[in-house]
């Protein structure tokens, strides 16, 4: 018999909860296959999966409820996150929160919008050290063509030079999962401190610059076109999807509350963060 009234069974976040749950599984399969198993021929092959896929859920899971509690600390009404499971090489396009109600003050802007990914990107670092510590050197095959490689940001090229070192002509490292879904933590981490539009990154500029914020979304969609045109092409979709979106912020009720020492510092550490896990070039085909 269930213990909950009516009214609590309704409450119960049952697509949080789904959407985790077949998160979880894309997740494990992808890291299965990975690891070379075929998941329909080999189901038991499946906890192959498991190093990845909790590694990937820890940090999205990290990063998500960095917003959420941080919007329950500044009285901002906002949901559970919600997990986008995916058939791609890592099992998911990851996982959002929406905010329901508007934000107050700049300086909760500034925690709403910074919290998520700074915590995320100290979970991603942490996995990325364990996971880089238990990798090694592989012997690249004679014809690397079509082969997809990682591109470095300048943090991870920096850890793996520390760790596991400068590998020997004709080889490479051969990433642990756990050191794979660090990569894709720093990844996202980027991603989302793009300082354009409503991203992450996009809030904290407006936090900061007011009515700069625009004018920088438009300079830096540009950029990101160039870099696209220059380097890796998944940029040029990034561009277009922030025009689709739209550059405009919503106002936060209480502009007039000023910024105060620490949230500008917040707002710089974010900029670095930004800068030490972007990649121009994340994914080569050799």
């Amino acid at each position: 018999m269930n213990g909950y009234p009516p009214e609590a069974r309704k409450r119960l976040p049952w697509v949080n909860l789904a959407l985790f749950v077949l998160t979880l599984m894309s997740t494990v399969a992808a890291g299965a296959m990975q690891a070379g198993v075929d998941p329909l021929a080999d189901p038991a092959g499946l906890a192959e999966g498991l190093p990845f896929a909790l590694t990937l859920m820890t940090i999205l899971l990290c990063h998500e409820f960095g917003h959420y509690f941080a919007s329950r600390y500044h009285h901002t009404d906002a949901t559970l996150p919600y997990f986008i499971p995916a058939p791609s090489i890592i099992g998911t396009f990851g996982a959002f929160i929406k905010m329901t109600s508007p934000i107050r003050t700049r300086r909760a802007l500034i925690d709403i919008g910074a919290s998520g990914p700074i915590i995320g990107f100290v979970v991603a670092v942490a996995a990325t050290v364990v996971g880089l510590s238990m990798s090694e050197f592989m012997t690249l095959p004679p014809d690397t063509e079509g082969m997809l490689g990682l591109g470095d940001s300048i943090l991870f090229s920096w850890l793996a030079d520390v760790i596991v070192g400068t590998p020997p002509e004709g080889m490479d490292i051969l990433l642990h999962p756990m050191a794979f879904a660090g990569w894709i933590g720093l990844f996202v981490t980027s991603l989302n401190l793009i300082p354009i539009g409503q991203l992450d990154g996009g809030h904290i500029v407006y936090a900061v610059l007011g009515p700069l914020h625009r004018p920088i979304s438009r300079v830096l969609v540009l950029c990101l076109a160039l870099v696209g045109a220059f380097f890796w092409q998944g940029w040029l979709l990034w561009a277009v999807l922030m025009l689709v979106l739209g550059l405009r912020h919503p106002p936060v009720l209480f502009w007039e509350a000023p910024l105060d020492p620490a949230r500008r510092k917040v707002a710089l550490a974010s900029l670095v963060i930004f800068i030490l896990t972007f990649s121009p070039e994340p994914f080569i085909i050799g």
